[in-house]
């Protein structure tokens, strides 16, 4: 399992999770427990998963919508 997306935006998050599985592409988020104990003020990210097979795949059509932006790179 790889982290794809880190974000606050709630937004941002379903947009990418409908285009994910439209590929079928399976995508799970992680943190969103934490988002609803913190009151839903946003401020711990929520992260997008999905299989080390897909990776690439998901990078590539999230880059093609102009979202590359959002990817989540390790430093």
């Amino acid at each position: 399992m790889q982290e794809l997306v880190r974000s606050t935006d709630p937004v941002l998050l379903s947009r990418l999770e409908v285009l994910l599985r439209e590929a079928e592409i399976l995508v799970f988020r992680f943190d969103s427990h934490i988002s609803g104990v913190e009151g839903g003020i946003g401020i711990f990210p929520q992260r997008l998963m999905v299989g080390d097979d897909d990776l690439e795949q998901a990078r590539r059509l999230i880059r093609a919508e102009n979202l590359g932006w959002a990817l989540y790179e390790k430093n």
